[in-house]
């Protein structure tokens, strides 16, 4: 990841950090005093927040790290890591909000204050607003942790939409629907499991090196068969890590070439890959001879 990258990353992760922060002291004591467990589950899942910034970031850090002897292909696996951890924090906080609305359920208690409906449209617009810039920001970036930070603020603002429903449903419907908040939560934290789920699986799918979008890796072996003396490519790996690809080619070449010719247009592939596909850090070339005697055979 390029220094601007990198800058614009943090940028987004520090901005949801500190609005985390505030929302959530704001949160839990509107929450307390204004009898909402909604609002409270609500201040659970953002405290989940500040955690997963704090993940991304040093996710982030960690992923910037120049490559060494113990990992030669450097350290951008740091990226889906710590969306991966993202994810499973999601999943927990879903499951917290969701004990904690069926324990109130259970519980006699008093319908939630009328007040603390500001409270809820504020945080949704702020956390609306987050998610439309941090995921914008994660599209430039291409970063997976970012992108993972985006949908958190969004399911936060699932989750204060939902406890806005249920208030308002609480206070419309006098006694008898003093639980509707809590039925809120639930429907909430189910919402947020789901999203965590989806985010989960890419998270794992990069860590396990699964091969990126078909267009991608037919636009390498195009720009390869392109130049002069590749008779054909065999094969094409592609992995990603962090932003950036990493390719493992069998180019095929006339068998009577010298290895000082195949030499030189492996290096010509490499470049002309990289040169015109940024986002491919290296390429590793293995030179085939062409069967010639099975082309004919075929034709």
């Amino acid at each position: 990841m390029s220094t601007a990258r990198l800058k614009r990353s943090l940028r987004a992760t520090f901005l949801g950090l500190a609005a985390n922060v505030a929302l959530t002291v704001v949160k839990f004591l509107a929450g307390i005093l204004g009898h909402s467990q909604a609002l409270i589950a609500d201040a659970v899942e953002s405290l989940a927040d500040i955690f997963s910034s704090i993940i991304v970031w040093r996710g982030l850090v960690v992923a910037e790290t120049p490559p060494d002897e113990d990992h030669p292909y450097g350290h951008g696996k740091a990226e889906p890591l710590a969306a991966a951890i993202v994810s499973a924090m999601l999943l927990l906080a879903a499951g917290i909000i969701a004990l904690h609305s069926l324990r109130g359920i259970a519980a006699p208690r008093v319908a939630p204050s009328a007040w603390t409906l500001i409270i809820l449209v504020v945080v949704i617009v702020v956390k609306a607003t987050l998610f439309r810039f941090v995921l914008r920001e994660s599209e430039t970036v291409s970063s997976s942790a970012v992108e993972t930070d985006a949908w958190h603020h969004r399911s936060d603002a699932i989750t204060s939409a939902a406890a806005f429903l249920g208030i308002t449903i609480a206070l419309l419907g006098g006694n008898g629907y003093e639980h509707a908040d809590n039925w809120a939560a639930l429907v909430a934290a189910c919402v947020i499991a789901f999203n965590g789920w989806q985010l989960l699986c890419p998270a794992f799918n990069e860590l396990m090196d699964r091969s990126p979008d078909r267009e991608l890796i037919d636009k390498i072996r195009s720009v390869a068969e392109k130049i002069p003396g590749v008779d054909g490519v065999e094969k094409c790996f592609v992995r990603k890590m962090g932003y950036q690809f990493f390719v493992d080619m069998h180019v095929e070449v006339n068998p009577q070439m010298t290895v000082e010719n195949s030499h030189r247009i492996g290096h010509e592939v490499k470049n002309k890959i990289r040169a015109e596909i940024p986002s491919v850090r290296d390429v590793l070339i293995h030179i085939e001879p062409l069967n010639i005697s099975a082309d004919k055979s075929q034709s």
